[in-house]
């Protein structure tokens, strides 16, 4: 048997909309086999056609050389199948044993026989190498990458073949990424096939034994993970050289605009101090657990501040919230947009407009200037180019590019003259990316100053003008733009000499 599952021709239409047209894409058995494409390219379109949650126009799915019908999730589990989303279907107030066998909880008898259930569950686990995770524990009790193997055991359970994971990186760290390679690999030994889409072209090369590529809903082809390169994967997503990733700034760096002395907050921010000058990106590099977002989070208001002081444009300035820091100019772009930077189930207009409302009220009851608000929504769409039909749409009707500039957009609504960007580029395209990169050159140009946090090298390198390394809440060193490598900054990062 050649492959393990083909999709042939698969064709979905959403209101006119062609998301994907014609698509073939074929797994091997044993293999992990990324699957890739800017946001919109149709690939989580195609694997909820995988998965039953919605049926394609036309086309034909063959597992194990045999036609599949799957017009559910219940169909595509009896033939194999798991697919895991970002956001896991876990209930986090069970225990590991429950979720692992919650939709088979008395294993066929009418009577739970819990000691049967804990038991099948130490097993599972026990294969996968987890036999550390205690199955009677509850599964918020645990981290995003060990709910992760919860959400693996529980496919594993009904004998899974096929299994794909959307983005499963995006919230872990550096180890638990580790972790979950390990485990991908055990099961890609046991014969299982594997579907791994990913933004991260870095984990691709280290994890894939194949590469495919989807662009507006059509499959532009495979190729052999060991015979290709990042420069021509980009080409097959966007069409654009690698060497154009990061655009080309002539913004000239003027005086120092923001500074911040012997900042304490808690055990992960310990007498930080630094300066950002206009038109300039001063990057927040380390590990995770570094105190890079725990600083950022002080600055703005959401950490309380033990000592220290903070100087806008050289005057002093108190923050005790968000309303403080947005009313000084200063704003903070959060690195998890759909939990803490945007409100998914409000409009893109009130999102863009939330935290400078103040712009359109007046009049003695502080009424709202609807022809105002929807005029600088309208605008910010434009200067961002978020691609959308409606500004009364849905936020979460968008891809998760064009939902990080909505972010932005937020962020820019009070006229920040500092602006920090929390991990501005995850979980997005690299063609999304590029745009972002664009708003920021922008900014820049406005003479605003950008501190941005980000755990991707590549962008560090390619992006800021001066990089600040932490290491345990403090900084360990700083680098200036020539002095910016890989070498430099693992080593100021993990304190080796």
């Amino acid at each position: 048997m050649e492959n393990r599952l083909e999709m042939k021709g698969i064709t979905k239409s959403f209101g006119g909309v062609h998301a994907l047209t014609s698509v073939n894409f074929s797994v091997r058995p044993g293999e992990i086999h990324a699957l890739i494409g800017e946001n919109g390219a149709g690939k989580s379109t195609l694997m909820r056609i995988l998965s039953g949650a919605c049926n394609s126009d036309c086309g034909e799915i063959v597992i194990n050389g045999r036609p599949a019908s799957i017009k559910s999730p219940m169909d595509s589990v009896k033939l194999g199948v798991a697919v895991i989303y970002q956001e896991y279907a876990l209930a986090t107030d069970l225990t590991v044993a429950e979720n692992i066998f919650l939709d088979n909880i008395t294993t066929g008898g009418k009577i739970v026989n819990w000691k049967r259930l804990e038991r099948k569950a130490q097993e599972l686990l026990a294969k996968l190498n987890f036999s550390d995770i205690d199955v009677n524990a509850k599964v918020s009790d645990f981290s995003m990458a060990y709910q992760q193997v919860v959400e693996i055991c529980k496919g594993l359970s009904k004998d899974i073949s096929i299994l794909a994971l959307d983005e499963p990186t995006a919230l872990l760290s550096n180890k638990e990424v580790d972790k979950l390679f390990e485990l991908l690999i055990t099961l890609k030994d046991r014969g299982v096939s594997i579907i791994y889409i990913s933004h991260r072209l870095e984990e691709i090369f280290q994890i894939s034994d194949r590469i495919s590529v989807l662009k507006d809903g059509c499959f532009v082809g495979t190729v052999d993970t060991a015979d290709t390169d990042k420069q021509s994967l980009v080409g097959m997503m966007v069409g654009r050289n690698l060497n154009d990733y990061y655009p080309k700034r002539e913004v000239k760096i003027g005086d120092v605009i923001f500074e911040v002395n012997n900042l304490n907050s808690g055990k992960e921010t310990k007498n930080v101090s630094f300066n950002i000058r206009s038109g300039e990106i001063l990057g927040l590099y380390g590990l995770v657990g570094s105190g890079r977002t725990e600083t950022a989070l002080a600055i703005f208001g959401l950490r309380s501040i033990s000592s220290g002081e903070i100087f806008l444009e050289g005057k002093k300035v108190e923050i005790k919230n968000p309303k403080e820091a947005f009313r000084h100019g200063i704003g903070y772009l959060s690195e998890d947009r759909k939990h803490t930077g945007l409100l998914l189930d409000m409009s893109i207009k009130h999102n863009i407009t939330l935290s400078a409302i103040d712009k359109f009220t007046s009049g003695l009851f502080s009424s709202i200037n609807l022809k105002e608000e929807n005029n600088y929504a309208l605008g910010e769409v434009e200067k961002l180019a978020i691609h959308t039909n409606n500004i009364n749409n849905l936020t979460s009707s968008l891809s998760g590019g064009n939902q990080q500039k909505v972010a932005i957009a937020k962020v820019l609504a009070p006229k920040c003259k500092v602006i920090i960007m929390d991990e501005p580029t995850r979980g997005v395209d690299v063609g999304s990316k590029r745009e972002i990169y664009h708003i920021m050159n922008m900014l820049l140009e406005r003479g605003c100053a950008i501190l941005m946090i980000s755990s991707e090298m590549e962008e560090i390198i390619g992006m800021c003008d001066r990089v600040l390394v932490m290491h345990e809440g403090t900084i360990n060193g700083e680098l200036d733009k020539s002095e910016i490598n890989e070498t430099r900054l693992i080593s100021l990062a993990m304190e080796v000499d």
